[in-house]
């Protein structure tokens, strides 16, 4: 009889050693949370990084932590990205350059690598000319590009990078052979902006926010935004399709990701919690202040853009001779 007793209560405690197990494990995330960002600190991805991560260590109560992931031209950060444990405790923000690399040759990494979460921004490119430029719209540009090949200059970023990339799809669509330009690789918006105001190059493709200076101090000015809606900030500078009939709407974008086979369970918060974020009064000032446009797609919607973003850049980097 005693052995018998004994034999339940031995069972008993194993059932509750077993159930107080199990209340342990508790609900997702029970330890600190790891963010990769591709490029380094300091720099509009970072920032927007460093900004969510903020609010969602609130909504998860838990650190999250953001690493810069630097080097072969945002390759060795994605890469981490992809190749974390699906655990939830390391995701990333994938920019627009993970539908580039693999086209030029730089990677194998493609978007279809990620459990996709939320796509949170898109700057829009546009294009730039100099103040005293003889062109009034782009139109015109395209028209002195056509009749002139290889006789206009322009800048914006390196060699099928993104505003590259970008103006290529538009000039296409257009009629216009982007390959009909000189262009003159930088090392970023930046440089470009001032061999523009200097009479170095003929136009700059670049985002609002990256000219936003030289706009207002009235030294350049933009022809035509690749977005369907007008900029905020420059309410008179015309959309693709006013300017050209095209809806060609092209720039950097940043999204949220995890790595491939994340448990829905896991992804589904981390959804909710950024589109909380995203929704919020203080994430909205940040973006403004920043110059950032806001744009929100959900897992579904993000996956259904990267995509096609990925088709449209490679039939750009084709026409322009760089695709491998």
């Amino acid at each position: 009889m005693l052995r018998h007793v004994r034999n339940f209560a031995l069972a008993a405690l194993a059932a509750a050693s077993l159930l107080g197990a199990g209340n342990a494990q508790g609900a997702f995330p029970e330890r600190p949370i790891t963010l990769i960002v591709p490029w380094a600190a300091g720099g509009g991805t970072d920032a927007v990084a460093r900004q969510i991560a903020h609010m969602l260590e609130r909504d998860l109560k838990q650190p999250v932590n953001v690493v810069n992931r630097t080097g072969g031209s945002g390759v060795v950060g994605h890469q981490a990205i992809a190749t974390a444990a699906p655990d939830g405790y390391t995701f990333g923000l994938i920019t627009l350059e993970i539908n580039l690399m693999h086209w030029v040759g730089l990677t194998d990494l493609t978007f279809e690598k990620y459990t996709p979460i939320a796509l949170v921004n898109q700057d829009p490119a546009a294009i730039h000319v100099k103040a005293d430029s003889p062109y009034k719209t782009v139109k015109e540009l395209f028209a002195h590009i056509k009749a002139n090949p290889n006789k206009v200059v322009a800048s914006g970023t390196g060699q099928g990078g993104s505003w590259h990339v970008a103006l290529a799809g538009l000039m296409q669509a257009d009629g216009v052979s982007p390959s009909s330009i000189r262009w003159v690789p930088s090392t970023g918006a930046a440089t470009a902006l001032t061999d523009l105001a200097a009479g170095g190059v003929d136009f700059v493709a670049c985002s609002m926010p990256e000219a936003e200076a030289l706009l207002k101090a009235g030294r350049i000015r933009s022809l035509v935004f690749f977005s369907p809606n007008r900029a905020p900030n420059f309410p008179d500078v015309p959309t693709t399709e006013e300017a050209t009939g095209h809806k060609w709407h092209k720039g950097v974008w940043r999204g949220f990701a995890a790595p491939k086979d994340l448990p829905k369970e896991i992804a589904t918060q981390y959804e909710t919690a950024i589109k909380k974020i995203w929704d919020s009064a203080e994430f909205k000032e940040f973006m403004n202040r920043r110059g950032f446009d806001m744009i929100y797609l959900d897992s579904a919607g993000f996956a259904e853009f990267m995509k096609a973003d990925n088709e449209d850049n490679g039939k750009a980097l084709k026409s322009l001779g760089l695709a491998k």
